[in-house]
């Protein structure tokens, strides 16, 4: 699994000509020089392997499309998967490449750095895949299949203000409004999600301007902030200080068997952490209350209101009406999104190939119409990030290409029932638990 060997190029199955072509007399890099130029140290310099061309990328993140530090979790490394599964629109990118490049490795360097955990033959497998997949054209979106899905959460949306603006504001239109409410926005929220990753147009322009529609007009939320931090979690899922997703650790969760040892041993950020025992212990129990109290304090709320007039009508229905489906679409999108991640290795970046990084972090729920609408798809997690920009609904043509790979190479592929991966987040927060208890019985 260490082997540097030489896969092929992920660009040999494609029409262009690959990156920028290096001048006449390239400099020669060695990985050594490359592994300095991480981001850290003198000068915070930023280097990166795209098919063996090195690129200067220091002051290029900063104007990054996808996000300043999404390029630099890759800073020291080889990205050429990365990069590959990233970008769609290859003749724009290389706009941006051209001047950034500044020479590649010398001939008697591996394509990879000596300390990434590398599968020469999982590697070229995954890319001949890439390209079959590209051949079969389960890279390229059916807008019919997105029209519909617009169509209905605009549905959705507008039902949700007729039924109280027809039907009045008694207790039986209130809850039929809030449902609409709810289950309109989070479709819109994985709707949007289509569109950050330019699946829905082939475009990227017509992309983020219609996910700036979705989530800045009709949710409230910045597209660029919702884009800054996944790219993050996609380039380096379940990468502690890489994946924004675990910024809840230690604060808040105790995140997996290696980050909840140390948070013990006091080795978390150098200096030593005073935790709260019951925190780390009961945080299964915790997210259960969150949720519990949280709905008891809306409830509460509601009916306090509910019989009043006047004034408090018009607070009841805001509290109600608005504020109630975001904390329940929160909750419903939390579930959803952490069941496949949280339950799943949970370490610093090793510094793995593409393909293993991504079948180490992630899981699948199995498939049903209901589990496809409920989850926006993304309970083909698996198959979402090895190619984060194909349409949703090619996923479960992918699905068994990518169970074959898996099954080739000895990889388990992780699928589950819907039920079984939310009481997976739970059971996952109570061994983290007791693997800080025993750290600290034992350490």
């Amino acid at each position: 699994m260490f082997g540097q060997g030489e896969p092929t190029s992920p660009w040999e199955c494609r029409d262009d000509k690959g990156p920028p072509s290096i001048p006449a007399f390239p400099e020669l890099l060695t990985w050594e020089e490359i592994r300095t130029r991480n981001g850290g140290g003198r000068g915070r310099e930023q280097w990166l392997v795209i098919d063996r061309k090195v690129y200067d990328v220091t002051q290029f993140s900063r104007r990054h499309p996808g996000g300043s530090r999404v390029i630099g979790h890759y800073a020291g490394q080889d990205a050429t998967d990365a990069f590959v599964a990233f970008h769609q629109d290859k003749a724009l990118v290389k706009k941006y490449m051209k001047s950034l490049l500044i020479g590649e490795l010398a001939p008697d360097q591996p394509s990879f750095e000596s300390n990434k955990k590398v599968s020469k033959s999982l590697l070229e497998d995954f890319r001949e895949l890439r390209c079959t997949i590209e051949k079969m054209g389960l890279l390229r979106p059916n807008h019919f299949f997105f029209f519909l899905i617009f169509l209905h959460l605009l549905v959705l949306d507008a039902a949700s203000w007729l039924v109280v603006w027809y039907f009045g504001v008694s207790l039986v239109p209130f809850l039929a409004g809030m449902i609409d409410l709810l289950v309109s926005q989070i479709q819109m929220g994985w709707f949007q999600h289509d569109l950050g990753h330019c699946s829905v147009f082939r475009k990227p322009k017509w992309n983020r301007l219609l996910q700036i529609v979705m989530i800045n007009m009709l949710k409230g939320l910045p597209a660029s902030w919702w884009n800054h931090l996944h790219n993050q979690h996609h380039a380096k899922p379940n990468c502690f200080r890489k994946d924004p997703d675990l910024n809840m650790h230690p604060l808040l969760f105790s995140l997996g068997k290696t980050l909840s040892v140390e948070v013990w041993n006091g080795r978390f950020n150098d200096r030593k952490l005073e935790c709260d025992m019951y925190l780390i212990l009961f945080q299964p129990r915790l997210f259960y209350s969150i949720l519990f109290y949280s709905i008891l304090f809306y409830s509460i709320l509601f009916y306090s209101v509910l019989f009043c007039s006047g004034f408090f009508v018009v607070v009841g229905f805001l509290c109600f009406c608005v504020y109630l489906p975001r904390y329940l679409e929160s909750t419903w999108f939390i579930w959803v999104t952490q069941m496949n991640h949280i339950p799943m290795d949970i370490d610093y970046d090793k510094n793995e190939d593409w393909v293993s990084t991504q079948l180490h972090a992630t899981c699948n729920v199995n498939q049903s119409v209901f589990n496809d609408w409920f989850t926006g798809h993304l309970n083909f997690q698996i198959e979402h990030h090895l190619f984060p920009t194909m349409p949703r609904h090619n996923y479960w043509k992918v699905a068994p290409l990518v169970k074959s790979l898996c099954d080739k190479h000895g990889i388990e592929y992780k699928s589950k029932t819907l039920l079984t991966a939310f009481v997976d987040i739970l059971n996952s927060l109570k061994d983290s638990g007791e693997h800080w208890l025993e750290a600290y019985l034992h350490g």
